[in-house]
């Protein structure tokens, strides 16, 4: 959506609908403001798509480095247990 202030231009577009999903709109939407409505509907709906499919890709991303990221984690190890400042022998 829009932030407040910013200018939008509007498009009229012509859709189809099921019977039923144009009623339960007109009950909910106020008179005169199903454009605005479906608009937030769909901004809404993308915005939780595009939510879910960043969740997929880091999911995705997290298994496929999780072999080098152990190994990274391994070679760390000694120095969080304080091997550094173990005395040489």
């Amino acid at each position: 959506m829009p932030k407040a202030g910013s200018s939008t231009t509007h498009r009229r577009v012509n859709i189809t609908l099921p019977s039923d999903t144009l009623q339960q709109i007109e009950r909910v939407a106020e008179k005169g403001d199903r454009s605005r409505f479906i608009a937030r509907a769909v901004a809404y709906y993308i915005e939780g798509v595009g939510r879910a499919n960043l969740r997929r890709q880091l999911r995705e991303g997290a298994v496929k480095r999780a072999a080098r990221d152990l190994e990274v984690a391994e070679a760390w190890f000694p120095l969080e247990d304080g091997e550094w400042q173990k005395p040489r022998r």
